[in-house]
């Protein structure tokens, strides 16, 4: 069976066009708002959205997405309620990706197999957990695979040749490629340094490239998807809203980021 984010992937190669895929945090600042955020996304031109699961102890996550992540388990969001956000969205939007980013001990802690039927039947279509490696590839990528949930690995430019086949062995969607090596929001990413690392995971495997991690302007974006299959902005997103920026303020700055990849 085709998943949504296969399918997305088909027709715009079809298109000829490069993703664009934004995170936010589910639940920040509080689930109403957040809900009206990933209901416009589709309309700025995301492709992809990564829906982040709030944890209180986000190792891979700099400060920006921490905050994000401590303002929506303030305001009540847990892992039940990022599933219901998911499950409106799905009310009036059938055909746009949906990742579920986070930690593995949220999931762990509802039980797998309950929580990828569960996930599965909110409209969840992929998987990015941050903190399993592929030798705990039994814990949930493969239950997760089986159950029809894309497991998207995360490749870095400290994963060598050695590394590379074990981290796309069991990867499906597409390969998220960091393009820095550090936390969310750290620094940078440079279309130089990247293109060589995206053209070396592509001779490895016929899935997607996205790259994410140091994307924070429109001219970024263009930039980074003309080198990758796509390109992800998170922390610049999610710093507008911790800025106090109106949902419609949210959404043009994400449109224009939107339109930068897609003008590559």
């Amino acid at each position: 069976m085709t998943s949504r984010i296969d399918a997305k992937f088909a027709a715009l190669k079809a298109a000829g066009r490069k993703a664009f895929v934004s995170y936010v945090m589910a639940g920040d600042p509080d689930y109403d708002r957040s809900l009206e955020v990933v209901k416009g996304l589709p309309g700025a031109g995301v492709d992809i959205i990564e829906l982040g699961l709030p944890f209180t102890d986000p190792m891979a996550d700099g400060p920006t997405i921490q905050l994000a992540g401590q303002r929506a388990l303030g305001a009540g969001m847990t892992l039940q309620r990022t599933l219901d956000l998911a499950r409106a969205f799905r009310e009036t939007d059938d055909t746009t990706p949906i990742v579920l980013m986070g930690y593995y001990n949220p999931i762990y802690s509802r039980g797998v197999d309950t929580f990828l039927s569960d996930a599965k039947e909110a409209g969840i279509d992929g998987l990015i957990v941050v903190d399993l490696p592929p030798e705990e590839d039994s814990e949930l990528c493969i239950p997760a695979q089986k159950a029809g949930l894309n497991f998207i690995r995360l490749a870095t430019p400290t994963t060598d040749d050695k590394r590379l086949p074990r981290v796309l062995q069991n990867t499906s969607g597409f390969v998220y490629y960091v393009s820095i090596t550090g936390i969310t929001g750290a620094a940078e990413a440079e279309a130089t340094n990247v293109g060589p690392e995206v053209a070396r995971i592509k001779a490895a495997t016929d899935l997607p490239v996205i790259v994410g991690f140091g994307i924070n302007t429109p001219e970024k974006s263009r930039a980074i998807a003309s080198v990758a299959d796509g390109a992800v902005v998170g922390s610049a997103i999610v710093s507008k809203i911790a800025a106090g920026a109106s949902v419609d303020e949210v959404l043009a700055f994400v449109k224009s980021l939107a339109d930068g990849a897609h003008a590559a």
